[in-house]
């Protein structure tokens, strides 16, 4: 996979969590996700639990509270959804602060809001304690499609030279006396995003006659094989496993 490629949501530490190979822990928080997504909404209890199963994680990976919280803003667009469900879904209604609201669209909201939530949590827990290019190397070992963890690593490190091409044509604009305004200027915007398109298609073409002359065949070249002792699965184990606990207590108790 080449070099290694430190990303934002990477947060180094040696803690167990972080020394974890990463094809078990995305088993794991994968599993985790499902088990949540499986626990009936009614059960609310359910879903703090699976809250301070993460805590736990998050104190054992050493990682704060705030660096969590404020990558959960990913999130907002499936909030501002759930919001809109109370009023627009149909069946009984009930007031709340003097608002009709629709029951059901309250249990859908509340469906989405936790079991979303929960499910971004564990998602940022497995980005902050995992590098990028272990992460793309589990992906591998567990056998996911070739040439999409190929696309997803091409992506990582090409997306940043593309963000960089787009700042300096801003720039460009800017320094000639370019401010978008208006649709009026929509032309210049959509000819700047043609240049950008056609120029990230050479370099594409020249990477990829790059790697055929050294050898690329359609896969990439593993260097380290990453081998998880039975130890490391039980650990990692103990997160799904206590959820899944959860969850059929849940559904027992409904």
């Amino acid at each position: 996979m080449g070099a290694g490629h430190a990303h934002k949501l990477y947060r180094h530490g040696d803690s167990p969590v972080h020394r974890l190979p990463a094809h078990v822990k995305v088993v794991a928080a994968f599993s985790f996700v499902l088990i949540t997504v499986a626990t009936p909404r009614e059960a609310v209890w359910a879903f703090g639990a699976y809250a301070l199963l993460l805590t736990g994680v998050a104190a054992a990976a050493h990682v704060p509270a705030g660096f969590v919280l404020r990558r959960l803003v990913v999130e907002v667009p499936f909030v501002a959804f759930a919001v809109l469900l109370p009023f627009v879904a149909e069946g009984p209604h009930t007031e709340v602060l003097g608002l009709s609201l629709s029951e059901s669209g309250l249990w859908g909201a509340w469906n989405v809001l936790v079991k979303g939530t929960l499910g971004v949590a564990a998602s940022v827990l497995l980005a902050a304690t995992t590098e990028l290019r272990a992460l793309l190397l589990g992906l591998q070992r567990l056998r996911m499609p070739p040439l999409l963890v190929q696309i997803a690593s091409f992506m990582v490190r090409y997306g940043d030279l593309i963000t960089d091409d787009m700042r300096r044509m801003r720039i460009a604009r800017e320094a000639r006396g370019f401010s978008a305004r208006g649709p009026r200027h929509w032309g210049v915007l959509a000819r700047t995003a043609g240049a950008l398109f056609i120029r990230s298609y050479e370099r594409g073409e020249r990477v990829h006659l790059a790697m055929v002359s050294r050898g690329y065949a359609g896969t990439m070249p593993v260097v380290d094989e990453v081998r998880a002792t039975r130890g490391q699965w039980s650990y990692a184990a103990a997160l799904p496993l206590a959820a899944l606990a959860v969850c059929l207590l849940g559904w027992t108790l409904l």
